[in-house]
């Protein structure tokens, strides 16, 4: 008989590449992991890793393992979620990543509802972008994460996860702070913006993806003289002047925008916005109650 807790470890070693990553995550020695993956090679009778310069990756025979692993783990989800269901109450541990402007403008609302539906759950918020988020997702370092689809950028879906549409967002342009925050020209177009500093994204994000491919195909490539995750600090340099950005709603978080805004071309101006969970684990009464509760705060903005 196969020891889930070994296949649990195997599978971790998939999801998250080295032993040392397993070992950190799980709070064992690289040693110890190493020990209880032995045991599992003599359990299955078959090997399970091979050595690629001074790491290791799982042979066919460990992905077919994994893959059944992955199967009895979401049976499980579903276990926990039936017995969950059948308590009065919503107690014990949700923890939740969400990237900066839905942690911003629909987390905290959502926390004031639960707390006051449900006092006996605890829920757990890390800051985190997806690209990021739903690999720790799929390793079990998150029930829920929150996420985004760009406009006609739909990243493909990591296998294993569920998805519930959340809602949608209005991305627009944000003028440099020189023009009167009601004044912007009715016909700006991106294109006027052309020889303008920009801030975006960092590169390999879904945002920065869209963002470049968007400018592009308004016939130039964009001067990006300042970069980063943190959109406070695109409105901030939008504010002083400094470059343009693409902000999206939830930055606002209900107050009226302090730069002048002008809208993006009709069908690549609304990100769709999502909370993902695992295979399984979207039926768990504390997941139901917290995307309830997400979906009854603060309003998006307007989509095309």
């Amino acid at each position: 008989m196969l020891d889930l807790h070994r296949l649990r470890l195997l599978r971790e070693l998939k999801h998250r590449g080295t032993l040392a990553a397993v070992a950190e995550a799980l709070s064992y020695s690289p040693s110890s992991i190493s020990q209880q993956l032995s045991v599992l090679e003599r359990e299955a009778g078959v090997r399970l890793l091979e050595p690629v310069g001074r790491r290791v990756r799982l042979t066919s025979q460990a992905e077919i393992l994994v893959a059944h692993t992955e199967a009895v783990l979401e049976r499980l989800e579903r276990a926990e979620a039936d017995l969950a269901a059948s308590l009065r109450d919503i107690t014990g541990v949700l923890r939740v990543a969400a990237f900066q402007t839905a942690a911003l403008a629909l987390v905290p609302d959502a926390l004031s509802t639960l707390r006051d539906a449900h006092p006996g759950l605890r829920v757990e918020i890390t800051q985190r972008e997806p690209e990021s988020a739903l690999p720790a997702l799929l390793a079990r370092d998150f029930d829920v994460v929150v996420t985004e689809e760009y406009p006609g950028d739909p990243h493909p879906r990591p296998p294993g996860v569920e998805y519930e549409e959340l809602g949608e967002d209005e991305i627009r342009l944000a003028l440099p702070g020189t023009v009167p925050v009601n004044a912007a020209p009715a016909d700006v177009a991106l294109a006027d913006l052309a020889d303008s500093p920009w801030v975006m994204e960092p590169a390999g994000t879904a945002a920065r993806a869209w963002a470049t491919r968007l400018c592009r195909d308004a016939g130039f490539e964009p001067d990006v003289r300042f970069e980063s995750s943190d959109l406070l600090l695109h409105l901030r340099l939008a504010e002083r002047g400094h470059a343009a950005a693409l902000l999206p709603g939830l930055v606002w978080t209900g107050r009226p925008p302090t730069v002048a805004m002008a809208p993006l071309p009709a069908g690549r101006r609304v990100r769709r916005l999502f909370t993902a969970t695992r295979r399984g684990g979207g039926a768990h009464p504390a997941v139901r109650a917290f995307r309830a509760a997400l979906a009854g705060g603060t309003g998006f903005a307007g989509s095309d």
